[in-house]
């Protein structure tokens, strides 16, 4: 079951006063509150977007709140260049949907979804004239490193299946509701349970980071073990490995090259040493049988893939050991 979402737009610390003004103003408003952005309105024909961009001081936080209906919101490198980012951005969707794009990662935001943008990379937010609201709080991005280390950099979606979610939306909803006098205790009591966010995710991507090369180095070794069977490919591969297609060919992106090529390689290679070491003339090693115990079912397309990786048909390679 989803949890309700973190309605922190309504609380009585923030108003909103959304309204039809020029793309200049609101991008104006944006820029001295969140930094460069570019906007791009739903209807470019009238040059002017519903919007509003407000601040409030919670805890020691300097927030944004930020209501608009346009097409799309950006931040690229030119504008990195030109205001280079000193924060991260905790955005809590309260209203409507977001797509977050930013290192190469795309995140659907819905109420009460939660993503860290990070200022010093590119980002996109699209929300295709949907009415949005979001609340964004700035968090110094030189002391979250210091603090966190790089892991809390280059974009985060903070998983609300994640019970440390829970934790983060209580804790911010005191934030928001409570006494401003305590509000900083909540500030730090917030951090820690961050922290620890953060934490489970760099355990989970080392735990990912090991399973990956252990796959790998299985199926390195499978390829060599059963290359010679002309019937053994990717998807028989796979079901070895007990993983799925994708999985197993984004393992071989970190090598830079997808299966199917790594098991050709592994053929050519084999059939290269037999016509190297074989004798014709006792009948057994001809080039059709290297091509076929070299796991080639199709001698036309032996010949061709043999051409292509060595510069040479494998006729050539026999005459030179004949000689």
């Amino acid at each position: 079951m989803r949890p309700e979402k973190v309605d922190l737009a309504n609380s009585p610390l923030v108003r909103t006063r959304a309204r039809a003004q020029s793309v200049d103003e609101l991008t104006s408003n944006i820029r001295n509150v969140c930094g460069d952005f570019e906007i791009e309105p739903a209807d470019v024909s009238t040059g002017r977007v519903i919007g509003d961009v407000s601040t409030i001081s919670v805890s020691r936080f300097e927030t944004a709140i930020v209501s608009l209906n346009a097409k799309r919101v950006l931040r690229d490198k030119r504008m990195i260049r030109r205001d280079p980012g000193e924060h991260l951005f905790l955005v809590v969707q309260d209203k409507g949907n977001c797509w977050i794009h930013q290192n190469e990662t795309s995140v659907q935001l819905t109420p009460g979804d939660m993503y860290l943008v990070d200022s010093a990379h590119s980002s996109e937010f699209v929300y295709n004239g949907v009415d949005a609201r979001q609340v964004s709080i700035h968090l110094p991005r030189e002391e979250m490193l210091h603090r966190f280390g790089r892991v809390c950099t280059g974009g985060i979606a903070i998983d609300r299946g994640d019970p440390l979610f829970l934790a983060m939306r209580a804790v911010l909803t005191k934030i928001f509701s409570d006494d401003i006098s305590v509000a900083p205790h909540h500030g730090e009591a917030f951090l820690s349970i961050l922290g620890a966010y953060f934490h489970s995710v760099e355990h989970q991507e080392a735990l990912r980071d090991r399973t990956s090369k252990g796959v790998l180095s299985r199926a390195l070794s499978m390829i060599d073990r059963h290359a010679m069977d002309p019937d053994f490919g990717p998807q028989r591969l796979a079901e070895l490995l007990q993983v799925s297609p994708r999985t197993l060919q984004r393992q071989f992106g970190m090598l830079g090259e997808p299966v199917g090529k790594r098991l050709l390689a592994v053929r050519l290679e084999t059939a290269r040493a037999r016509l190297n070491a074989g004798n014709e003339s006792s009948g057994r090693n001809t080039i059709a049988t290297v091509a076929y115990e070299s796991g080639f079912n199709d001698l036309s397309y032996f010949y061709r893939a043999f051409r292509e990786r060595f510069g040479m048909p494998p006729g050539d390679i026999r005459k030179k050991v004949s000689l």
